[in-house]
């Protein structure tokens, strides 16, 4: 089944982007693949905090993910799959779409002041080497318009 990969954080643009994927998904019989990023990891000296840190991280990652999945979720009637991943976001999203054939659509989201954000930057300039289509989601669209474009 072909899936939408939707890279989440706290941003409106990002809720507008799984907005717009989980209206798609629910109209074309796909699925959402949510993407929360955990930042790479400072080094610290002992190993057991080091370890402890990162499953903290881990955790606030997902829960952030199911959060912002919720609502928008539950009213297109998808159930998403979340994925967490460390490191370096452009390496993750990139190694995701490598080792997954199933993903129709990478979705990001654009700030609707200012740039459109580093990944939007990043994937905006190699769109056309990419295994599938970028959809980047004007951060600023209402709900009305979200719902009517997708």
């Amino acid at each position: 089944m072909r899936a939408y990969l939707v890279v989440i954080d706290e941003t409106e643009e990002a809720r507008a982007a799984l907005r717009w994927a989980a209206r798609r998904a629910a109209r074309t019989g796909g699925q959402i693949e949510i993407l929360a990023l955990i930042p790479p990891a400072e080094f610290v000296q002992w190993g057991g905090v080091q370890a402890a840190m990162e499953e903290e991280a881990r955790l606030r990652a997902e829960a952030k993910a199911l959060q912002a999945s919720g609502s928008i979720v539950e009213e297109a009637g998808v159930t998403p799959s979340i994925l967490v991943r460390q490191g370096d976001p452009v390496k993750a999203i990139t190694e995701i779409l490598k080792e997954r054939d199933n993903i129709a659509a990478l979705v990001l989201g654009a700030a609707a002041e200012g740039g459109p954000g580093p990944l939007v930057n990043h994937f905006a300039g190699i769109a056309g080497g990419l295994a599938c289509p970028l959809v980047i989601v004007p951060g600023q669209l209402s709900d009305e318009a979200l719902d009517a474009l997708s």
